[in-house]
């Protein structure tokens, strides 16, 4: 279930109240006791976290070496080469 934040028009009250995305917006403050409630246009708080998320991993042909090249470079002022890499998958096959 997301949280959705709210601001009362009236008073200027904000708080976040966890709902369904079915359910119907929130009217009346709990501060004020008004109807003028509205519900606020946020970012979603979300983290990709834990082992398997890498930043190459969505990337296409050159641009997954990105992070390799950075690395090498850095230790050893080498860039890395990446032309060994599919003959060393077409010699398995």
């Amino acid at each position: 279930m997301p949280i959705y934040e709210y601001e009362c028009k009236a008073c200027g009250h904000r708080m976040e109240k966890l709902q369904k995305i079915s359910a119907d917006p929130l009217k009346d403050c709990p501060a004020c006791q008004r109807a003028s409630l509205e519900r606020l246009v946020s970012a979603a708080g979300f983290r990709l976290a834990g082992g398997g998320w890498y930043e190459t991993d969505f990337k296409t042909g050159s641009k997954k070496n990105l992070a390799a090249e950075g690395q090498s470079t850095s230790s050893t002022g080498a860039t890395s080469d990446t032309s060994s890499t599919p003959t060393k998958k077409g010699a398995a096959a």
